[in-house]
């Protein structure tokens, strides 16, 4: 039996959306801020037609839509090699008493990892490394501090999740791209343990 969760966690869980688009107006077309924005809301990764979209509207920056396409399309294999990652870490991570034990909290990792790189997508989609929200990532801090999530491991995650992604770029690019996973990474690593 799953354990309920707590009205407090449930709005925190509302309040973590860690991808802001606000300040993109002064390099953007206004027209493609909402694509991004209504695939955040639907909590999905850019569908092909949005990213046709946003080449046809604005073209100067849409260079990296194909890398964003990719990384979409091989989300699956990226996550699980960020997962086999963190197991080779924190070998006792997921039996009783780890940190991501019982199941549902590893499945919710898990699924954090996948959320985290459609996140970096959005901001390699509108070449915007400065891609988050303050305050979603305040939410999301204080939302992983009460469910006692284990940050280290999280952390650890999405740098393989960046080490994966990069695995299916182009090395002339991938100077280019690290920047999108480093801003994320960054933000997470001054989480409170």
């Amino acid at each position: 039996m799953k354990p309920e969760l707590s009205e407090a966690v449930k709005e925190l869980i509302q309040k973590a959306r860690i991808v802001s688009f606000s300040s993109w107006e002064t390099t953007q077309p206004r027209a493609i801020i909402p694509l991004f924005q209504a695939a955040d809301d639907q909590g999905r990764y850019l569908t092909d037609e949005d990213l046709q979209q946003i080449q046809t509207l604005s073209p100067e920056t849409s260079g990296f839509i194909p890398v964003a396409r990719l990384l979409r399309d091989r989300v699956t294999e990226i996550v699980d090699e960020a997962r086999e990652q963190v197991l080779i870490t924190f070998p006792g991570i997921t039996q009783p008493g780890g940190g991501l034990y019982p199941p549902e909290r590893a499945e919710a990792c898990w699924r954090d990892f996948w959320h985290f790189l459609r996140c970096i997508t959005y901001g390699i989609a509108g070449q915007h490394i400065e891609y988050t929200s303050p305050t979603g990532l305040h939410h999301m801090n204080v939302l992983y501090q009460e469910l006692q999530v284990p940050l280290d491991a999280m952390v650890v995650g999405l740098e393989n999740i960046k080490i994966a992604s990069l695995k299916w770029i182009d090395s002339e690019e991938q100077a280019a791209l690290g920047p999108y996973f480093d801003h994320l990474i960054t933000q997470l690593k001054c989480f409170k343990p």
